[in-house]
């Protein structure tokens, strides 16, 4: 029997063993046959499949997304609007990630800030950073030297 071990497949998709055996448990990737000794060997199909497959992840899609797009690969009866439908709503999803992550940053800043122009270098359980993150309310100086300046 020829075709390529389960090594050989991920060395030639850029993945790892455990992601083509998970891949196959979801159905994404095809069970392949097996050899003498139930090794599992892969068809130049599989190779094929499997850096598609790759690809979209790296791309960001989640697994039901890679999912519709393997059936648009392999079907031609429909659309390649309903990949641009797929990635469209994908763009949407990684815009709104964004977003959440800009006023994060923000936030973020906010606190190094906030520390810069009250600490320096006080005791931990003192400091402003931590004070917000567990969401106290009355801020308390960072350093000894705030301490006593509001005392």
């Amino acid at each position: 029997m020829s075709g390529y071990k389960i090594g050989e497949l991920a060395h030639r998709t850029r993945t790892s063993a455990p992601t083509i055996r998970y891949y196959e448990q979801i159905g994404l990737l095809p069970r392949p046959e097996r050899q003498e000794g139930n090794q599992r060997r892969y068809a130049d199909d599989d190779v094929g499949r499997l850096t598609f497959i790759r690809r979209c992840r790296e791309f960001g899609f989640g697994i039901e997304q890679v999912r519709m797009l393997t059936g648009l690969v392999a079907d031609r009866s429909r659309s390649c609007m309903e990949a641009r439908d797929i990635a469209q709503a994908h763009l949407l999803d990684v815009r709104a990630k964004l977003h959440e992550l800009r006023a994060l940053e923000k936030s973020i800043a906010a606190f190094v800030d906030q520390c810069d122009a009250e600490c320096i270098g006080g005791p931990g359980p003192d400091c402003v950073i931590l004070d917000d993150l567990a969401g106290a309310t009355g801020k308390k100086p960072c350093c000894a030297a705030n301490a006593v300046a509001a005392a």
